[in-house]
């Protein structure tokens, strides 16, 4: 049983039109090999940023934080799948949250399969091999990009055209979130000043 469970992503991948579908109707999805699938893509971007050869690591090793570096994976990801689950439910969209997460999930894999491979092969190349390593990380990029306009227009059952304009409003949505998240942190922040503020003072008076 897990074993095809765990195999399944592999098939959406190379299968998308079937493999998402299957996932929707036949329910072959897991929200908990999904959910691995996400660390683990957490777990490449961070092998690759602190593991990728000098030549085209740019980034200091002194300012690893892995904790921000996950934060760089998840948050995205599950703003994505607020965001999109959010606008779908007024665009008539058939998909669930649920299906939504397993899917987008399942659409992060190439990002394992080829940003792992791609960082060990930068610690062996020279300046002018480069564009290999770039390829690679490009490649993983376009694929996703692929996959989840596959997995939108069918977990939602929407047309190209629906995916296209629904996949930019779901960018546009994201960071609206943002914005919303930012602006009530900022306020609680200045509420409690305000309240410290006046208790100090009383603390003082008394």
């Amino acid at each position: 049983m897990w074993k095809e469970r765990l195999k399944f992503p592999f098939y959406v991948i190379v299968h998308p039109f079937k493999g998402f579908w299957d996932l929707k109707y036949d329910k072959k999805g897991n929200l908990t090999v999904a959910l691995s699938i996400v660390f683990l893509v957490s777990v490449a971007a961070m092998f690759q940023y602190q593991y990728a050869g000098f030549i085209v690591n740019h980034h200091s090793p002194y300012s690893f934080n892995s904790l921000i570096q996950l934060r760089n994976v998840i948050l995205p990801f599950f703003l994505w799948c607020v965001a999109n689950w959010s606008l779908t439910t007024l665009m008539d969209g058939e998909g669930k949250f649920g299906e939504i997460v397993t899917a987008s999930a399942y659409a992060l894999l190439p990002f394992i399969l080829l940003f792992v491979p791609a960082t060990v092969y930068s610690r062996f190349i020279t300046l002018e091999e480069t564009a290999f390593y770039n390829y690679m990380n490009g490649f993983a990029i376009v694929w996703f990009l692929f996959l989840i306009f596959v997995s939108t227009m069918t977990i939602h059952q929407y047309t190209a055209l629906k995916t296209l304009v629904t996949i930019l409003l779901t960018v546009v949505c994201m960071g609206f979130i943002v914005f919303l998240g930012m602006l009530f942190f900022s306020l609680v922040q200045q509420m409690y000043s305000f309240f410290f503020t006046i208790y100090k003072e009383l603390q003082f008076r008394g």
